[in-house]
């Protein structure tokens, strides 16, 4: 667990991170969800893939009032299920809940292929990144992504936060995230997407070294 201010951030594995403020309780990506952890106000899902989207750990947080956001394609891969509880959001859209921003950013491949000509992330399905302002602290929560271009123009929202894919495989690799990193100056950098499925703590640990020989902090939680 890692404290930022009055913000408390919590990996739980993969992509799937607890946000709390102590009052409302948001989750980015549930998977592999541990017993016994706070019920959901809000549950932000970047993509339909299974590791970023599951039904089950979902219903494991859910409450009468959670709210889920995601982009159509999530949607329908939903079904019927759920249906009154869905924000849809794109890359652009912007909404305000209970004091808390959620912004919809674009997450996408540039270079990571499922075969030729074809990468596993386009940027057509509009698969989200979030960047979301709670309490005053801003968090950049990237989803499957490369260093995508769009990412130049992030340096001006100031963010405290950077959660990002280390991995390699479908993601940035160590170094590719490094770059972002330094193109978006967060205050504090946490690697993601390793440890579950594909990647391993060694990524997230030459990541950590490399955005600290560069100046900037990070921390493996």
């Amino acid at each position: 667990m890692y404290v930022y201010k009055d913000i408390t951030i919590k990996r739980i594995a993969h992509d799937c991170f607890l946000v709390s403020n102590g009052k409302i309780n948001l989750y980015f990506d549930p998977f592999k969800i541990e017993e016994n952890l706070p019920k959901a106000d809000y549950i932000l899902i970047t993509h339909e893939h299974f590791d970023h989207f599951s039904i089950d750990d979902i219903r494991k947080i859910i409450k009468e009032s959670t709210v889920l956001f995601m982009n159509e394609m999530t949607e329908k891969a939903l079904g019927d299920q759920l249906a009154n509880k869905i924000v849809i959001i794109n890359p652009g859209d912007s909404m305000d809940y209970d004091g808390i921003h959620i912004k919809g950013v674009p997450a996408y491949n540039v270079n990571k292929f499922r075969e030729r000509g074809i990468v596993y992330h386009p940027k057509e399905d509009k698969k989200l990144g979030f960047i979301v302002l709670i309490n005053n602290v801003k968090i950049y929560h990237v989803g499957d992504s490369d260093n995508i271009p769009e990412m130049k123009n992030l340096k001006d929202e100031n963010i405290d936060i950077l959660l990002i894919p280390v991995s390699g495989t479908y993601v940035m690799t160590p170094k590719e995230a490094l770059d972002a990193t330094l193109t978006i100056n967060p205050k504090v950098a946490i690697p993601m997407h390793y440890g579950a499925i594909v990647g391993s703590e060694a990524d997230a640990q030459d990541f950590v070294e490399a955005v600290k020989k560069k100046g900037l902090d990070a921390v493996l939680i």
